[in-house]
């Protein structure tokens, strides 16, 4: 058995790392623990950054989530505003190599650097904002008001969370996407097409198919010119079409990494080739036993369970059995939460109503369940986790009748 470490050094300051020294104190252990955070802001969540925080229902202090005090109880250093260049391993253990030539002895270390917003050559200036930081949320919520229309790029889930964020805000908003429908890979053509009515019927102006050709600066704003001939113009633009894994120190390090989904490679405990080495969140590219792939997660409940995961080995502990990926948002009032990862082939069966945006749609294969995604319907989710989990045989009229309860789903398979 590996000899629990005496030093840990988290590099990122994000959920993941978060996680794990929060689960590492809680578990007992008695080590020291340092997080180097590059942001000089606290430690804090990103995904209200596009909704409750850019809405003005939440502000900086809301969203914390290691503040300074806890990290004072429970003797965790917090070095803000500090960049790690490399991680390199001797005689001494791990060092890492700190900008300004200063270093770090450790027994381990975690790398959880994240990933910053793609950007799109020469789309820049005073009226464009790519959202990933706090900075840019507090940018974009001073912006955004007087703005009168925002031409949004890209209507993946920021994108779209920003378009929703502006109309309930009074702000009209176009939003122009190269695929045919919204988060198509993840629901497929039926929820993307229900999925995109929600925004229209909301106010949005969504054009699909649309590939951006230039975007100039005007004295209002910017307009936005598309490859088909459409010009958009707008007080503001958001830029949402993905990320880019911040692997610049994984790769300084020597650490491998997956030529596909990006990121660091790592075992099923989160355990990079480099022994001591850890990666885990947007970083990490792990492996699916479902997708029978390396797949690279971007969403805080992904960074929180691999935390976890890396905690846990660090103090020997056994893993805790794989739950279904999990992503959530709330848009116009609407709580909306996907589960699992849906097959090609799935068939969708649908519970509730989709005209009243209540809801859950079952994403159904060989009689089990694979993926769910619903619209304020939590109870539901949390028994489509339980399902894909378990793999219980079910049957579409099962999914689909309001009168059977899923839990007894459940209770009739474990019996």
């Amino acid at each position: 058995m590996t000899p629990t470490p005496a030093t840990v050094v988290a590099v990122g300051a994000g959920q993941a790392s978060v996680s794990a020294v929060r689960m590492l104190r809680r578990r007992g252990f008695g080590g020291r623990l340092v997080v180097l955070g590059e942001e000089r802001h606290i430690p804090y969540q990103r995904p209200p950054l596009s909704k409750e925080y850019l809405r003005g229902d939440a502000d900086a202090e809301d969203v914390t989530i290691l503040d300074p005090e806890w990290c004072r109880t429970n003797d965790v250093e917090l070095l803000l505003g500090t960049r790690a260049e490399r991680v390199s391993v001797d005689g001494a253990g791990h060092r890492v190599h700190l900008t300004g030539g200063a270093d770090l002895v450790a027994d381990a270390v975690l790398v959880a650097t994240g990933v910053r917003a793609r950007r799109l050559p020469g789309v820049d200036g005073d009226r464009v904002v790519h959202l990933r930081d706090l900075d840019d949320a507090a940018r974009l919520r001073t912006l955004l008001p007087g703005a009168g229309r925002i031409a949004v790029i890209g209507a993946g889930l920021i994108g779209s969370e920003v378009a929703a964020s502006a109309r309930e805000l009074g702000v009209e908003v176009t939003c122009l996407e190269t695929a045919a429908l919204p988060l198509l890979g993840q629901l497929g053509p039926e929820m993307a097409r229900t999925y995109a009515e929600l925004h229209r019927e909301n106010g949005v102006d969504l054009r699909f198919g649309r590939q951006v050709a230039a975007v100039a600066a005007t004295p209002s704003g910017v307009v936005v010119r598309t490859a088909d001939g459409d010009a958009v113009e707008a007080g503001l633009l958001v830029v949402a079409v993905g990320a880019v894994p911040n692997d610049e120190l994984a790769r300084a390090s020597g650490l491998q990494l997956d030529p596909v989904a990006g990121g660091v490679l790592v075992d099923p405990e989160c355990r990079t080739a480099v022994a001591g080495v850890f990666a885990a969140g947007d970083i990490a590219s792990r492996f699916d036993p479902v997708a029978g792939r390396h797949v690279r997660v971007e969403h805080s409940d992904n960074a929180s369970r691999q935390g976890a995961v890396v905690a846990r080995a660090l103090l020997g502990l056994p893993q805790l059995a794989e739950e279904p990926a999990w992503f959530w948002s709330d848009q116009y009032e609407l709580g909306l939460q996907f589960v699992g990862r849906p097959r090609p082939d799935s068939t969708v069966v649908v519970r509730g109503c989709v005209d009243d945006r209540d809801f859950t749609a079952f994403y159904l294969h060989d009689g089990r369940v694979h993926a769910a995604f619903a619209v304020d319907r939590g109870g539901d989710v949390a028994a489509a986790r339980e399902l894909i989990s378990r793999g219980t045989p079910v049957t579409e009229a099962a999914l689909a009748d309001e009168d059977t309860d899923l839990l007894d789903l459940l209770d009739t398979v474990d019996a």
